[in-house]
């Protein structure tokens, strides 16, 4: 079973939002296969750069058909606007 990350408490960062998408290890054949590499790249990038920007829309493109009990809340924090 995938980590549960707490978000109750505190505002999450994109690349938290990243985080709890690469604990999900069991979905990575299934639903999250192309998103992973772009996840992994975009951990190793600025946040505040185009770059990553670009990277979170190819994760978000990608992650439409993962189910997970935070998915909702990663995808809203993705698509926040800086």
């Amino acid at each position: 079973m995938a980590k549960s990350i707490k978000t109750s408490d505190s505002k999450l960062s994109k690349k938290d939002a990243i985080k709890i998408i690469l604990s999900d290890t069991k979905s990575y054949q299934k639903s999250l296969n192309y998103a992973i590499n772009y996840c992994k790249y975009a951990m190793s990038l600025d946040e505040s750069s185009h770059e990553f920007d670009v990277q979170v829309l190819y994760i978000l493109s990608n992650i439409s058909y993962w189910r997970h009990p935070q998915a909702k809340e990663v995808r809203r924090i993705l698509k926040e606007t800086k």
